[in-house]
């Protein structure tokens, strides 16, 4: 479906999301805020759009995504960046390689959420930090109503005029409904393993921030 989706997947994420997509993404780079020279894992990082903020500021930064056709997309707009083909259940990383790894608008595509936490958690480091950028549950009840309406509704008609395979985006929209929230995702975090989680909502809990780290080797 996403190889399917892949030549104007950014364009459709930008018409789709009225342009707050990038805003989103600036959040990322300022919560993860990674220095030069440390190593980043970009999970699901589709075309590596995602990934360019932490190549601007001096990261050794691995795109990695399952689809083919989006690193394939990617490789041709960012030949630069080390595109890697993984599955985020079993990541073709050693263990503790990467001081960060983030993961935006993917892990609710991926078919084993607490496999992939628990692989996120294997490939940092001790004291290593993680970010989560994904859809979640708008906090005010009134809003969250039309914000449902909108994605049953008017996504898939818009989808149909900008992306390459509209019929994917009908499943966006029940992936985005179905998927838990905040309270729920950060449980599933401190599940795994990961410490220091905390959470903050962006576009009014449209999508969430979470962040946690490794525990250092003496705990802390």
């Amino acid at each position: 479906m996403f190889d399917d989706v892949a030549a104007k997947y950014d364009l459709t994420n930008d018409v789709l999301s009225l342009g707050q997509t990038r805003l989103w993404r600036r959040a990322v780079a300022q919560a993860l805020d990674v220095a030069p020279g440390e190593r980043v894992l970009d999970l699901g990082a589709g075309t590596a759009t995602s990934s360019l903020p932490f190549a601007a500021a001096g990261a050794a930064v691995v795109p990695c995504d399952f689809s083919l056709g989006m690193l394939r997309e990617g490789k041709k707009r960012h030949p630069e960046l080390p595109l890697t083909a993984g599955d985020a259940t079993r990541l073709p990383f050693a263990d503790g390689v990467f001081d960060a790894v983030t993961i935006s608008f993917a892990l609710r595509n991926v078919h084993d959420t607490d496999a992939a936490v628990r692989e996120m958690l294997r490939v940092v480091r001790p004291g290593g930090r993680l970010v989560i950028c994904e859809f979640s549950h708008p906090t005010f009840r009134p809003f969250r109503t039309v914000y449902t309406e909108y994605l049953m509704r008017a996504l898939p008609p818009v989808a149909k005029s900008v992306s390459s395979n509209p019929d994917a985006y009908v499943y966006l929209a029940e992936s985005i409904r179905e998927w838990p929230d905040q309270r729920a995702l950060a449980g599933r975090l401190r599940g795994a393993g990961w410490s220091a989680v905390a959470w903050r909502n962006l576009t009014g809990g449209i999508v969430a921030l979470h962040r946690a780290k490794k525990a250092d080797t003496d705990g802390s």
